[in-house]
């Protein structure tokens, strides 16, 4: 397969567990944070009566309501996410204190359940989980566009074959050309992406050009479509050479949870100098053609680990 045109464009990393904490407590609209079942008088010692008749109308004699009714409670009227404390009335800076041990209570399923996750968490456990669940939904791996489709692995593989038109092959081994023919134009190199599928998987192999530091460079390195734990399980090998040389390169596939711009920052793939790609190109040294060869397999299980 022959491109004539390589470009590179990043992908945006999701929130870390610090953000997605910090975006829950402080809502940029200046109701969010508050209930509206709340009440709005000084915060005196009436206040506090009121909060102690709402616990005992919610809690009862005989227990919690249903937690999915009693989640609504806790819910954002303007953005609909759940609040966590501090948890404010509608008017002035008073703490909602009924609402919070309401909150301290409950044990509810992780938002990903419809997607196979069996987890029940203390309601202030589960950002932590939902941040890092292996069934929260995988970010389109396709890297020549800034791709918001989000979804499982069979979703995406069609995802990719049918918007991105990506070449899609079976198969342990892999051999790949790729041509451009201005090599000296790094600056608007495009990513390539081909997808394969092996051992009941599918893998995302990645070329680009981009500059390292001074130096113009080409990078080819293998993403897994699932989880890191999972992708490491699996070993790719890549190389390319001619006229008597080759360079190889030996790893663990990436798993696509991270994006392909970390995986080219980190340097974690084979990296080709511009002379030395160019050499392997052969003829005049004005045109890039380099056959990029590679095979996954699968590591061998321990069966006492």
């Amino acid at each position: 397969m022959e491109y004539d045109n390589i470009e590179c464009v990043s992908s945006i990393d999701g929130l870390n567990e610090d953000e997605i904490h910090h975006h829950n407590l402080h809502h940029p609209n200046p109701h969010h944070g508050h209930h509206p079942f709340s009440s709005s008088k000084p915060h005196n010692a009436t206040n506090n009566a009121n909060n102690s008749n709402m616990v005992n109308n919610i809690v009862g004699a005989t227990g919690i309501t249903p937690a999915t009714s009693v989640h609504e409670l806790l819910e954002c009227p303007v953005c609909t996410n759940s609040m966590y404390p501090p948890i404010h009335q509608e008017l002035g800076d008073i703490r909602c204190l009924a609402l919070e041990k309401v909150a301290e209570s409950l044990e509810l399923p992780c938002k990903y359940y419809n997607l196979g996750c069996p987890e029940i968490f203390p309601y202030y456990s589960k950002l932590k989980h939902e941040a890092a669940c292996n069934f929260r939904p995988y970010n389109c791996p396709y890297a020549g566009s800034e791709c918001s489709v989000v979804g499982d692995i069979p979703f995406l593989v069609a995802h990719l074959r049918d918007d991105h038109k990506v070449d899609m092959h079976t198969g342990c081994t892999f051999n790949h050309r790729y041509v451009k023919s201005n090599p000296r134009e790094v600056e608007n190199a495009t990513w390539m992406l081909t997808v394969f599928h092996s051992f009941g998987q599918y893998f995302c192999l990645h070329f680009e050009a981009f500059q390292l530091g001074m130096a113009p460079v080409y990078m080819a390195f293998l993403r897994f479509m699932g989880d890191e734990a999972e992708a490491r399980n699996y070993s790719y090998s890549l190389e390319v050479g001619a006229n008597g040389r080759k360079l190889t390169w030996e790893g663990t596939p990436r798993s696509i949870r991270d994006s392909h711009r970390k995986v080219r920052d980190s340097h974690d793939g084979l990296i080709i100098q511009r002379n030395m790609a160019l050499f392997f190109s052969g003829g005049d040294r004005k045109e890039l053609k380099l056959r990029v060869t590679g095979r996954v397999w699968k590591e061998q299980q321990n069966p006492d680990a």
